[in-house]
């Protein structure tokens, strides 16, 4: 029920047309001033009443609310996470004392492990994708004698951010619809999409043989996985891949986990300026909004069978850019046609010709 049109104007009218007409109801009367701070009272307990009935239903409920309301199906919102990096150290027969902490631009960074000689896994002290930042010099925060260089090289397992409140809802609805149970699907999804790093999978069973399992993973920034994080996942589903149940997976369930195929989408087009555009300017723009777009297509990689990068979608891209007036002559990787993606393969830019 709507109680926005509760109003203390509304209220006080439908008061005042129950007072007799031969008594004086005229503001600053007496019983105007009377009944006035029992309209307001009752203004405010209809706004609660409104603020009730929002509160008590998924799909208006505050985030407070709605996490009380998904708990009742055992949902509660994924944590924010701390980026794990690789990271280069010289000379490499230098050895990092585990825990030493080192510093990049405002971020702090704490050394976990030594994977190799010289190359080193990392932790960055903030939660949250703020520490994915793949590169950078490190500086030592206490002196490290006969140190050289320390340099950030890659990340192997991204931070997320506290999970968005809509994508919980979303993931409220959607346990309605999908019910994850003792090893199907739907269980798979939801146990490996909640370890940290993981933002999306794809399941297959009896992929080479039966009780074979194969999960393709991409991270949270929806882009291929690092091995260290397959490593991670694997450990956590199946730590002995022999149907022993040491893990997540249920007993009989052998299972493999891989990551998506990466596929060069190379990007060809002519493309018109208006005066006073070049290339030179817009090249930054353009080569963001087509990363913006095959990001999108990463994102619905879980949902679909297989992708395609249309030149339809690319060009509009463009065209919305700015400075540009017309393009045609538009290719994907030297072909005038879609390219369509297999199942377990997902698109990163390569190069732009302009």
């Amino acid at each position: 029920m709507d109680y926005e049109n509760m109003t203390y104007e509304a209220i006080l009218n439908r008061m005042l047309e129950r007072v007799p007409n031969n008594i004086d109801k005229r503001e600053g009367s007496i019983i105007y001033d009377a009944l006035a701070p029992a309209a307001v009272e009752l203004a405010l307990l209809y706004i609660e009443f409104n603020t009730i009935v929002n509160e008590s239903y998924a799909d208006t409920a505050s985030r407070d609310y709605l996490i009380r309301r998904a708990s009742e199906r055992g949902l509660i919102p994924y944590d924010s996470t701390q980026a794990i990096l690789k990271a280069e150290f010289t000379p490499s027969t230098l050895e990092i004392p585990i825990g030493t902490r080192f510093s990049s631009d405002d971020l702090n960074y704490e050394v976990l492990e030594k994977i190799s000689s010289g190359i080193y896994k990392i932790k960055c002290e903030n939660f949250g994708k703020t520490g994915n930042k793949g590169y950078g010099t490190l500086i030592p925060i206490d002196y490290i004698e006969n140190l050289e260089t320390a340099e950030i090289k890659e990340i192997l397992i991204p931070g997320e951010d506290e999970e968005d409140t809509e994508d919980f809802r979303d993931r409220y609805f959607a346990s309605f619809e999908k019910k994850s149970f003792g090893g199907n699907k739907a269980d798979y999804q939801e146990k490996v999409n909640s370890i940290s790093g993981v933002g999306a999978t794809k399941v297959k069973s009896c992929w080479n043989g039966g009780g074979t399992v194969l999960l393709t993973i991409l991270d949270s920034n929806y882009s291929k996985a690092s091995n260290i994080l397959i490593e991670d996942v694997q450990n956590e589903i199946d730590p002995t891949n022999d149907a022993s149940g040491q893990g997540i997976a249920p007993i009989g369930h052998i299972v493999t986990v891989r990551t998506a195929d990466e596929v060069e989408i190379n990007i060809g087009a002519d493309i018109t300026l208006d005066d006073g555009y070049d290339l030179e300017t817009l090249i930054s723009s353009i080569t963001s909004e087509i990363q913006s777009y095959l990001l999108e297509l990463r994102k619905t990689w879980a949902n679909n069978n297989s992708l395609f990068v249309r030149i339809s979608q690319i060009e509009n891209k463009i065209l919305n850019l700015e400075g540009v007036i017309d393009i045609s002559n538009t290719k994907i990787n030297n072909s005038t046609s879609n390219l369509e993606l297999s199942e377990l393969q997902i698109p990163v830019l390569g190069e732009i010709t302009l």
